[in-house]
């Protein structure tokens, strides 16, 4: 169980809060709620305190005797602000503290999430922009806004993005904490300080990403395709840890129906010969390429524009039509035989196994990892109540020239991206 901060400033996008405190404290979270007045504009204390179980100040002069200005903190495992808006951006910029939680995030020394939301123009503006950069530069984790409806009729860069994915940023943050040093911290330009906030800045800050996620499907007739099992939730996580540690990140999705994470920039595909099509032009820029996506190894040689029919023969009623299928190209392979002798992109690719009387999973992982020449293979064990669907998972890491095996899970999918990305960044 940690201990939350979540603070409120007076956005529209209150009212996504609630669901993120909700997700929070059904996690077994302590969650201390620290709106701004014009907040509770928006949402109103009683539903904080419901929701929290706390009573909600928003003063420095409410409980003066357990000084909370100060010490919720110092006591905070996480202090998270959603919505965080251009005013209370600008603030936290500039170290004003006029208020509980400009107070709060002065005299917090545990990591620090900002989620932006404000219209489009006030996004853009360049000293919104400004002041985005000087808090990331002091360690601040910038949950970048989504593009969508915003308030009235307007669309564009700065809706809040959903609760669901900003609690999964915070839980991959909670799992691998680095210490939010602040300015002022300690002497300015000493090596520790420099050390802890590099470490603390995101840890792709600068770095081209491509994720694959999901499961193609291949068209037999308008109504009816080849498909797998796969739900995407663990491309999705991959692509959410890589931009919460600041890749700049392609998702290339391929048949989900699940939310877009903050910050990356999605293309759906449907088939194999898309989403081969999407991966290699995206990856032409890329420092890291990641398949996990789950990729028809074959498609129907024909497609019928008309639906086909069952047969209403009586002589034959068991007749079924026969279908031929052709091989789809291998991306993974496609992509390494690209990159031919160059160091970048550093590829990473999945392997689905259920073992066999041929060997297990790790044995065919490695058969995989020799064949098919990526940097890292991701072996997992798949079957009817196994990984597909499901919120965990349970990977193996197998480097390409290394005996060593990387084990992550049983955890989230979220902790299993986390551990994967460790492992690229140790090749980069």
């Amino acid at each position: 169980m940690a201990r939350i901060v979540l603070g409120v400033s007076g956005g529209i996008a209150a009212y996504k809060a609630c669901s993120l405190l909700r997700l929070f404290t059904e996690a077994g979270h302590d969650v201390t709620v620290v709106p701004t007045a014009s907040a509770l504009q928006f949402v109103g204390a009683p539903t904080w305190e419901a929701l929290s179980g706390k009573p909600v100040h928003t003063g420095v002069w409410d409980s003066v005797h357990e000084v909370p200005h100060v010490r919720l903190g110092q006591t905070a495992d996480l202090v998270v602000v959603a919505p965080a808006t251009a005013d209370l951006l600008a603030k936290a910029a500039h170290g004003l503290a006029g208020d509980l939680l400009t107070n709060v995030l002065l005299t917090a020394r545990c990591p620090v999430v900002m989620a932006p939301a404000m219209h489009t123009e006030m996004w853009e503006h360049a000293a919104t922009q400004a002041n985005v950069s000087t808090l990331a530069e002091r360690g601040i984790h910038i949950i970048p806004p989504a593009s969508g409806r915003l308030t009235g009729a307007d669309t564009g860069p700065g809706r809040l993005p959903e609760p669901e994915a900003l609690y999964a940023v915070c839980e991959r943050i909670l799992a691998h904490p680095a210490p939010h040093t602040g300015v002022g911290s300690e002497t300015p330009g000493s090596p520790d300080v420099s050390a802890r906030t590099e470490a603390t800045t995101s840890e792709l800050a600068g770095r081209s990403v491509v994720v694959s996620a999901g499961g193609t499907r291949e068209p037999l007739d308008p109504v009816r395709y080849l498909g797998n099992r796969s739900s995407g939730k663990q491309g999705y996580a991959l692509a959410a840890v890589a931009a919460s540690r600041g890749a700049s990140v392609t998702l290339v999705a391929a048949n989900t129906s699940l939310v877009a994470p903050p910050g990356v920039t999605v293309v759906p595909v449907s088939t194999a010969l898309e989403l081969q099509a999407a991966v290699e032009r995206a990856a032409k820029d890329a420092d890291v390429v990641v398949m996990a996506a789950a990729v028809a190894d074959f498609r129907p040689a024909h497609y019928t524009d008309a639906k086909i029919k069952k047969t209403h023969d009586p002589a034959d009623p068991d007749a079924a039509p026969t279908i031929t299928l052709v091989r789809n190209p291998d991306v993974l392979a496609g992509l390494v035989e690209a990159r031919g002798e160059e160091a970048t992109p550093v590829i990473v690719g999945f392997a689905a196994e259920t073992g066999d009387e041929q060997g297990g999973v790790l044995q065919h992982g490695r058969a995989k990892l020799a064949r098919k020449g990526c940097d890292l293979l991701v072996v997992n064990e798949v079957g009817l109540d196994k990984t597909f669907g499901l919120d965990d998972n349970t990977v193996h890491i197998l480097r390409q020239g290394s005996s060593h095996v990387v084990d992550a899970g049983p955890a989230s999918k979220e902790v299993v991206a986390a551990a994967v990305w460790d492992a690229v960044q140790e090749i980069l």
